[in-house]
């Protein structure tokens, strides 16, 4: 097993411990994640070239990991300069780290239908940065890279099969909804030393 497979399958040893540990409080698994995360994205030279290749037009969402019973997946998110997601929601927990470039994620609080967005802040995150999301504390947002001119590179560990779940991208002007289910960027196999 390469260093590459070595990090990543350590990773989502420790995470899926985490996961066991925390019986479904999510409050444990977003600090004990967290941790985690930032000594995954700490380093950058683990990521095989496959997961960090930019598409000149969408943003890319590559699958590192899924845990057999989907209580997470791990993802990388590849940014081409000037990409951005629409307003979206996640409906499950999520950790963020930044391993190359720089994001920039603006917050919004969904208002009553025909009214605008409420927006609620920007975090710019860097390498090594790491940020949590949960539908209880609020985790609709929209995330761009913060460069025009170099591809951006995050990790995001979600509670869930991120690919697979319905989620909504949101219209800021009215409030409204449109329900999505993301998938993934690659033919869904695993890198981590863990079948899918």
């Amino acid at each position: 097993m390469s260093t590459t497979q070595h990090r990543l399958a350590d990773f989502v040893r420790g995470f899926t411990q985490v996961v066991d540990a925390a019986s479904g409080d999510e409050s444990r698994i977003l600090r004990d994640g967290r941790k985690l995360v930032a000594d995954l994205v700490r380093q950058d030279d683990w990521l095989p070239e496959e997961f960090a290749k930019p598409d000149p037009q969408y943003y890319q969402q590559y699958l590192l990991h899924c845990d057999p019973q989907e209580r997470f997946s791990v993802v990388s998110f590849v940014w081409g300069p000037g990409q951005k997601t629409p307003i979206h929601n996640h409906t499950v927990w999520a950790i963020i780290g930044m391993l190359r470039g720089g994001e920039k994620a603006e917050s919004f609080v969904q208002s009553d239908e025909g009214q605008p967005m409420r927006f609620v802040g920007i975090e710019d995150l860097q390498p090594g940065d790491v940020e949590t999301l949960s539908p209880t504390t609020g985790d609709i947002h929209k995330v761009s890279n913060l460069h025009d001119d170099m591809v951006s590179i995050s990790v995001h560990v979600y509670g869930g099969n991120i690919g697979r779940i319905h989620r909504h991208v949101f219209d800021a002007d009215k409030s409204t909804t449109k329900p999505f289910v993301s998938g993934y960027s690659n033919v869904v196999r695993e890198i981590s030393g863990v079948p899918v």
